[in-house]
């Protein structure tokens, strides 16, 4: 569970963006501040993933909480949900790693893209590791805009596409079926070699028979020459 804090001076916009994160698979709120004073004792208190930051709050900028926050060496993220349309406030607001800028009002579908996509975007960093070239960092920061990193056919989902890919890595130089692709992520066969058909496709595997058991030779697939990494 992602957890969260929720800070606003207002005490229904408060609770109601408690509901919302309520609502969001993934999202637990474990405390809601009115003010930034209050808003960091509770970030000293507890550990917390991510801020619901209003900016006006009525002792303190809302940014200075960020500012400390970076200040500090935490790895809260914070995003930012206020009324305050000004440029400026928005470029500070990149400086000091605001993750998103959600301007009120906003729909829940609104809210909720932007938490699905945060959720996305620390799944991403804490499967990967490590990535192995630029393709996969840009699509860890497309996933934190609401972009899509790579482009699939109708039917083929981001998350079983990174599943396989992962199981790929794990095993290159050597290559996997699709009976051990799903194996090793608890998909179908069929599913799987979907998927490592449309890697083949792309270029991104080679398809080669392997020998060796009974019957038909099963077909392989091992990272291209260029890396499962790269487009």
């Amino acid at each position: 569970m992602i957890r969260v804090l929720v800070v606003d001076d207002e005490p229904l916009i408060a609770e109601a963006h408690r509901a919302y994160t309520e609502r969001v698979t993934g999202f637990t709120v474990v405390a809601v501040a009115h003010t930034a004073r209050d808003a960091m004792t509770r970030l000293r208190a507890e550990p917390i993933d991510l801020v619901l930051l209003d900016l006006n709050l009525p002792d303190k900028h809302g940014l200075e909480i960020a500012r400390a926050l970076r200040a500090a060496g935490s790895g809260t993220d914070v995003l930012a949900v206020t009324s305050n349309r000004d440029i400026d406030m928005i470029r500070q607001a990149v400086a000091l790693g605001v993750t998103h800028y959600l301007l009120k009002p906003f729909t829940f579908a609104a809210f909720r893209d932007k938490l699905d996509g945060y959720a996305s975007y620390r799944r991403q960093l804490l499967e990967a590791g490590q990535v192995a070239a630029q393709h996969e960092v840009d699509r860890v920061f497309a996933t934190l805009r609401g972009a899509t990193g790579d482009t699939l056919p109708k039917g083929l989902d981001q998350r079983t596409f990174d599943l396989i890919l992962g199981a790929l890595r794990s095993a290159a130089p050597a290559g996997l079926s699709a009976t051990e692709v799903a194996g090793r992520t608890g998909t179908s066969r069929v599913t799987a070699r979907r998927y490592l058909e449309h890697l083949a496709d792309a270029g991104r595997v080679v398809r080669s028979p392997r020998y060796g058991g009974p019957g038909r030779p099963e077909v392989e697939y091992r990272p291209g020459p260029a890396g499962i990494g790269n487009p």
